[in-house]
């Protein structure tokens, strides 16, 4: 057992095994989909904005929702779903201090990159039913649900407190804040 394990071990001595999984755990049931969160850019760019959260482990970098006990607090990772209608879009942003993770588990999403300098060119990926992208720190990003159905993926971050994402000029939200 190496030293890591043992402490791991030591620390778990006499635990209540219940209650530590039962505050483990975030189920379905107790999820919701928070159409509020990113509703400033539904309320800017229209309704091919509009898309829910549905939180699991903290809260990304979308707006505080510490307060929210169905949340499972985060020490190194967010993880949440996204709800993304037919036709709507993630606008074009940038996570400066951490990469981004996108696993489909329900429709069509195109994923794209931008260039940095100039983020109208950009290289365009289909992503449907568990395919995953990893997008790295500071490469701007956008989403857009191409299918006949509401898109549902899965979002990771890399940190349990992201830094605020900014709009690059070619954004449709540039200049948008929360």
């Amino acid at each position: 057992m190496t030293s890591t394990e043992q402490n791991a071990a030591d620390s778990n001595a006499g635990v209540d095994l219940d209650a530590l999984i039962d505050s483990c755990i975030a189920s379905a049931e107790t999820r919701y989909e928070d159409w509020d969160t990113l509703g400033f850019q539904a309320a800017k760019g229209g309704d091919r904005f509009k898309r829910a959260q549905i939180r699991y482990i903290g809260s990304g970098a979308t707006g505080n929702h510490e307060g929210d006990s169905r949340t499972l607090q985060a020490d190194h990772f967010t993880f949440s779903n996204m709800r993304l209608p037919v036709g709507a879009v993630g606008p074009e942003h940038t996570h400066h201090d951490v990469e981004e993770v996108f696993y489909v588990l329900e429709g069509e999403l195109e994923v794209a990159v931008h260039d940095v300098e100039d983020g109208h060119k950009k290289a365009t990926r289909v992503l449907g039913y568990r395919d995953l992208i990893r997008v790295p720190a500071g490469v701007p990003r956008s989403l857009k649900n191409v299918g006949d159905s509401d898109a549902l993926f899965c979002v990771i971050i890399g940190t349990p407190k992201p830094q605020l994402p900014t709009y690059p000029p070619s954004s449709e939200m540039h200049g948008v804040t929360r």
